[in-house]
């Protein structure tokens, strides 16, 4: 976990505001995966979801044209302040997911979406701060919508690579993705301690069948779907 730490450590951005996503291990698994895309000089990326702009600065370090979407204001802001003290161009917007960017196809996308299943039943999407983590009963509110949407936008050869829990079935993340034409698969793989927000919700949890008696960790994966040329 020590190595985990010193990547999330070097990925945290110079300022993050209260309520906004900071680099966690979710974001550094994810970024690992981008450290291993060729990405040509110029190349689109967007990045879903930006919160603190970990992700979209790590892309526009490697020469790539960025665009990253929150639809949370304070991240917006965070983001665009991040960039600026990073020297980096990075193109922020405010918007719900692909909603601001249909405007034009990408390379690559990235995007460490709200995964974790929330024991509500409440038809509208959460509000605040659970905004980045809470994803309805199954964990799926938004990840659905990135498999739906997300093919559309990616240029021939382009890739989407997206994070989230063990506990929001990645087999339905490949099965959809690949339903869409994509070539899918779980390309990373990591098991973690429970943060707080899991930890609460264990009993939960496993009166849904989702944790065992003994299990005290989060299994994270990395899905990766490329368009074929």
């Amino acid at each position: 976990m020590s190595g985990y730490l010193a990547e999330v450590n070097s990925l945290r951005p110079h300022l993050s505001l209260p309520g906004v996503y900071a680099p966690q291990e979710d974001t550094a698994l994810l970024a690992g995966a981008l450290s291993e895309e060729p990405l040509a000089p110029g190349a689109d990326v967007l990045d879903v979801g930006t919160g603190s702009g970990a992700l979209a600065l790590a892309a526009a370090r490697r020469g790539a044209r960025v665009t990253a979407v929150d639809v949370s204001w304070r991240a917006v802001c965070t983001a665009r302040l991040n960039a600026w003290l990073a020297g980096v161009p990075v193109r922020v917007r405010h918007g719900n997911l692909f909603d601001v960017v249909r405007d034009r196809s990408y390379d690559l996308i990235l995007s460490n979406p709200p995964y974790v299943p929330a024991p509500t039943t409440a038809v509208r999407p959460p509000r605040g701060r659970a905004r980045a983590w809470d994803a309805g009963h199954d964990g799926r509110l938004v990840l659905d919508r990135i498999c739906g949407e997300a093919p559309g936008l990616l240029c021939p050869g382009g890739v989407l690579l997206m994070v989230h829990s063990a506990l929001s079935d990645p087999e339905l993340t490949v099965g959809d993705l690949r339903s869409a034409g994509l070539k899918a698969a779980v390309t990373r793989r990591s098991r973690i301690d429970f943060g707080p927000v899991l930890r609460a919700r264990t009993g939960w949890l496993r009166e849904r069948g989702l944790l065992s008696p003994a299990e005290m960790k989060e299994e994270l994966v990395v899905v990766r779907a490329e368009l074929p040329v």
